[in-house]
């Protein structure tokens, strides 16, 4: 059916006393005595189109929720909220809907959209939420291309553990009720499909350190999963992860790279989404504009880890997890720096060896490594950047040091074997940047179809 976006209609003043005919879904439908009005809404802008109607032509099954084709001449509006609205000439509803559609006028609870996301996205504010997610999306992609980075694919299934934890989910096909039954076998992993272990990845940046090692510099951007055992707003089972890796860089190069990126990112959402980020001002969060527009304009500071210990020792604070050299900083410890320090996103940086990745390199004093994470103010951390481990001897050690099964790790050690250079990159979490441009709350709020723990998995 060739019909044109209703976007299109709302912002090009070519339309006007043009015949046209748009698609969408009813968002709502109000009667006078002789008229009747239609806000439509096909997915491509978040302002509705008015459709303007005698009501001697009104099919029954015009119904909040139904599809229609719409064809009428575009005029000019008399509703200050929009420069145009179609005089239908004729409307065909395409689907019906019954009086029990879950998504009505007014505004409906977070949660219980949660329980239908097959239908939250008809809703004005997940229209704004995965538009502007999109957009950032979109922003990355141009940003690496303009900055000459070469955009790869990692694998999903992998039989390493990038991060050194054993939070991941396992890909078989083994019959699992079967084994449940079985006596122990040992050898049970060579008869799987790859004839060992493989897991779902938690992070492609072990096989983009191999493509800067030929490409200079290389980005990926797909799906992470994480078995956490884990139920908080800020943490879902699958995720989606942006890591660059840029060969003969040091940490302070892909710091800069970092501001750079997440200063684009969230001036295109100021640019594109300036609706989107209006609406969700005016309804979720009164100070989303204003602290996007603050990120944009102002510096980020740089905290040493070891500087923002002894800050939160003199805090004078009960926390509720004890403050010392070498904890891993949790969240009331950032809330805290956030809050009292910083109002804007900052940095931490040169953390205890033991609280990163074994990949991560070793300072000089032999304690911390050369590392750096962005927290954001209601989130946390949402970038964490590094310069790798170079050195083969050292990176031998640091995996026997951890009881890591060395041959998994033969291919990259091999980097460090066959000409070595200083690289660094980081990894940018898709949803909590989303989070940070919408105001939302919950992760959960900025996936599609959210993966988290539950014992009532629907979609």
């Amino acid at each position: 059916m060739k019909h044109e976006d209703i976007k299109k209609v709302l912002e090009e003043d070519n339309y006007i006393g043009e015949d046209v005919t748009v698609c969408g879904w009813i968002r709502t439908i109000r009667k006078t005595k002789n008229m009747s009005f239609i806000e439509l809404n096909d997915g491509t802008s978040l302002t509705n189109l008015q459709i303007v109607m005698e009501n001697n032509a009104l099919d029954e099954n015009l119904k909040v929720g139904a599809s229609i084709a719409v064809t009428g001449k575009v005029v000019k509006s008399l509703n200050k909220s929009q420069k145009v609205e179609i005089n239908a000439s004729s409307i065909k509803v395409i689907g019906k809907c019954p009086n029990d559609y879950p998504i009505q006028k007014k505004k409906q609870n977070l949660e219980s959209l949660r329980d239908i996301p097959h239908l939250r996205v008809r809703t004005n504010t997940f229209n704004a939420v995965f538009r502007i997610r999109s957009v950032i999306a979109a922003s990355i992609h141009e940003y690496f291309h303009q900055n000459n980075f070469i955009y790869i694919n990692t694998p999903i299934l992998t039989g390493s553990n990038c991060e050194g934890a054993g939070e991941m989910f396992r890909a078989t096909t083994l019959d699992l009720d079967e084994i449940s039954k079985m006596a122990y076998n040992p050898n049970l992993n060579k008869e799987d499909f790859f004839g060992k272990r493989m897991n779902l990845t938690l992070s492609g940046q072990l096989e983009a350190e191999a493509f800067a090692s030929g490409l200079g510099k290389v980005y990926t951007f797909g799906p992470s999963f994480r078995a956490e055992n884990s139920n908080t707003k800020h943490h879902a089972a699958e995720f989606w992860i942006i890591e660059p890796e840029i060969a003969f860089a040091s940490l302070d190069e892909v710091v800069e790279i970092v501001i750079d990126i997440v200063k684009y990112i969230f001036g295109r959402v100021l640019t594109e989404c300036s609706k989107e980020v209006e609406y969700l001002t005016s309804f979720y969060d009164s100070e989303l504009y204003n602290r996007l527009t603050k990120l944009v304009e102002e510096d980020f500071a740089t905290l040493d880890y070891t500087e923002a210990i002894e800050i939160l020792k003199k805090a004078g604070t009960n926390f509720e997890y004890p403050v010392y050299w070498g904890c891993d900083l949790k969240s009331e410890h950032i809330k805290y720096l956030i809050k009292v320090i910083y109002k804007n996103p900052f940095f931490i940086a040169n953390y205890p060896k033991e609280l990163k990745p074994f990949y991560t390199k070793l300072n000089p004093d032999g304690l911390t490594v050369a590392s750096s994470d962005l927290y954001f103010p209601g989130i946390g951390d949402i970038i964490g950047a590094s310069q790798k481990e170079d050195d083969f001897d050292l990176l031998e050690k640091r995996i026997e040091e951890l009881h890591m099964t060395k041959e998994d790790y033969e291919w990259y050690l091999d980097l460090r074997k066959y000409g070595s250079v200083p690289h660094s990159g980081f990894g940018m979490g898709l949803e909590r940047l989303t989070m940070y441009a919408t105001g939302m709350d919950n992760i959960r709020d900025t996936i599609a179809f959210p993966r988290v723990r539950t014992k009532n998995f629907k979609l």
